[in-house]
């Protein structure tokens, strides 16, 4: 009675000696229901947790002091070095990412960020379906990303759409109308505060793994860069440039070059 799925589960914070890995596999031990009857509550993390102690997966992400592992080893062990003093508040029973054959709906689909969602989601991660908003001359753009369904947000609002979607990637700050737009059980992901529990908050976290997961797809030209089409601006008409930025229009990148 104790057990259900939540959906706002944050994903873990990295620290420099630890890994992040996508569960392939959890198995369960008695310790996990005596936790959920409270039996070490005087050592046990601040409720609630999720629960899980066994896990097999592949290593996604590394901090920086990690030497052993690296991004894409297969792993399995138990990850509470002491199963009953402060066991990991976030154990093996999670979820996390886009998944194959899961729709997706990115608003700000022509944006910096959204192109390379709409891209990365429909190449990489093999969705089922990508559906992208952006504005009546911007929707060519997407559909040469990749996007399977194209949504003009001046003549059409994506929430009264009778599809809904497993995940919504909410680029502009609309995760209050994103929530209408999902299946139960989907998620809200948003680069805009502030979020609207459930919506789940996505701050950058830029490290070198990361990078160099995506570099394949980067250098093989997989995934484009897209730029907004006056750029690149010369050092000297930054101040322009930051003008088109501030209009929350732009398409792609606004890209400074050459520096002095």
């Amino acid at each position: 009675d104790s057990l259900k799925f939540d959906p706002n589960v944050a994903v873990p914070e990295l620290k420099d000696d630890q890994v992040l890995i996508k569960v392939g596999a959890a198995a369960l031990n008695p310790v996990d229901y005596k936790r959920a009857l409270g039996n070490f509550k005087n050592s046990d993390s601040s409720l609630p947790t999720c629960p899980g102690y066994d896990v097999a997966g592949v290593v996604v992400k590394v901090g920086s002091q990690v030497k052993k592992f690296k991004v894409g080893d297969e792993v399995y062990g138990d990850i509470n070095e002491n199963a009953l003093n402060n066991p990991k508040a976030i154990g093996s029973l999670a979820e996390v990412s886009l998944s194959p054959q899961q729709s997706i709906l990115v608003l700000g689909g022509a944006g910096g960020v959204g192109t390379h969602v709409v891209q990365l989601a429909k190449h990489v991660f093999g969705a089922s379906k990508v559906a992208a908003t952006a504005s009546t001359a911007k929707l060519e753009l997407l559909r040469n990303l990749g996007a399977d369904l194209l949504i003009d947000y001046t003549k059409l609002n994506f929430e009264d759409l009778p599809e809904k979607f497993d995940v919504v990637f909410d680029a502009v700050g609309q995760n209050e109308r994103a929530l209408k737009a999902i299946k139960e059980g989907g998620k809200v992901v948003t680069i805009v505060e502030p979020e609207i529990p459930p919506a789940i908050w996505y701050l950058l976290n830029s490290e070198g793994a990361v990078l160099e997961k995506l570099k394949p797809y980067l250098e093989s030209g997989k995934i484009k860069p897209i730029l907004y089409p006056k750029s690149p601006f010369p050092f000297s008409n930054a101040v322009e440039a930051f003008a088109y930025l501030k209009t929350h229009r732009a398409t792609g990148k606004i890209v400074i070059h050459p520096m002095p």
